[in-house]
């Protein structure tokens, strides 16, 4: 269990829903980031795996089953064999709020682990996973982190279990961007957590899980084969962030957004502006970075090997993207998001798509 630290605290776990309002949705618009994007290929081929989830927001696997949450319903999904939905539980106490209710899943050792929003506040819980694929269910709710201050926006919300067999958190700053500045605060940073809520002894800040702070609303999580952290991040109004995380770094919200060559941040790797971009999940396969859009309705491959430059995919063809997964057997799982509040909601609910890469 972590410590309590200001703006959070520690504590044991019908859901309403309200329209979300999340950044603009007018579609996608020419690049003119400061990446350099490679030809558009939006007449690529994704199949669909299955269809008719409402508002989902993330997908992990256990055992070989796909997990999905659904932020206003709150309820984990497994994908079937055959490809059809089957319920495993609903998580008490979420509360839709905005873009807030049942958002990140990560799996590790047999535990379920979400991020959800509970009345004013966001919450770090993890569930046991039992039963076989096909038949999976959830234990009882053990909270390992409450109190994080929730607003409407900026919740981040995303959960990955790292190398190091740590737990990662997003936490956005709630709409109190100068919280962002003060990593004695949980806003706008990134924890680090041992998987049964502990502080790691090697933790930047000593007693504190933040592991990086200055963000706005950090979405993706993605690891490289050396170990480097990199993660996705929604900006305001003018650049949408691809950033490369340090232990301890400052990336600059609010006093800056974008790359701003300030010896105190750390600038992004690369940057988009909203209207193309919204990063949301992203996946490491194939020797590039994948990164599901919102407003920019496409999936934007970066390379390792130049983290300046990328290539699109799926452009405008599957509406709002919200997060990719490598899949088991290496195929990109993409979960569209076109139910969520912003955008045409498709006829047959949010779908997940499989994009097959050599």
């Amino acid at each position: 269990m972590v410590a309590l630290l200001p703006g959070a605290a520690i504590a044991g776990c019908a859901p309403g829903s309200e329209p979300a309002t999340e950044a603009g949705d007018s579609g996608p618009t020419s690049p003119d980031g400061t990446g350099t994007s490679g030809a558009g290929t939006s007449g690529e081929e994704a199949t669909t795996i299955v269809s008719g989830l409402q508002a989902p927001w993330s997908i992990a696997f256990h055992a070989g089953s796909a997990l999905v949450s659904e932020r206003d319903s709150a309820r984990i999904l497994e994908v079937t064999e055959g490809g059809e939905l089957r319920e495993v539980g609903i998580v008490d106490g979420v509360t839709p709020r905005g873009e807030g209710g049942l958002m990140g899943l990560a799996v590790h050792d047999a535990h379920l682990f979400a991020y959800f929003t509970a009345g004013d506040e966001n919450r770090l819980a993890r569930f046991p996973l039992t039963g076989e694929p096909g038949a999976l269910a959830l234990g009882p709710a053990e909270t390992l982190l409450d109190g994080i201050p929730a607003a409407r926006v900026h919740h981040g919300g995303r959960l990955a279990i790292g190398p190091d067999e740590m737990l990662y958190v997003t936490v956005g700053d709630a709409g109190d961007a100068a919280q962002a500045q003060d990593p004695d605060t949980l806003l706008g940073t990134i924890l680090r957590l041992t998987p049964d809520g502990g502080i790691p002894q090697d933790t930047p800040f000593p007693g504190s899980p933040v592991h990086s702070y200055g963000h706005r609303n950090p979405q993706g999580l993605a690891w490289d084969e050396d170990g480097t952290l990199y993660a996705s991040e929604f900006g305001q109004d003018t650049w949408d962030e691809l950033n490369v995380i340090e232990p301890g770094a400052n990336h600059g919200w609010p006093e800056v957004e974008g790359r701003a060559e300030d010896p105190r941040f750390v600038d992004p790797v690369q940057q988009w502006t909203p209207e193309e971009a919204s990063p949301s999940g992203i996946a490491l396969a194939h020797g590039s970075l994948w990164i599901a859009n919102l407003r920019g309705r496409r999936l934007r491959e970066v390379p390792l090997s130049d983290l300046s430059t990328s290539r699109e995919h799926l452009v405008g063809t599957h509406g709002r993207l919200r997060d990719v997964v490598v899949a088991p057997d290496g195929a990109l799982w993409v979960l569209t998001n076109t139910t969520d509040g912003r955008g045409d909601p498709h006829p047959d609910g949010d779908r997940i798509l499989r994009l097959d890469r050599s």
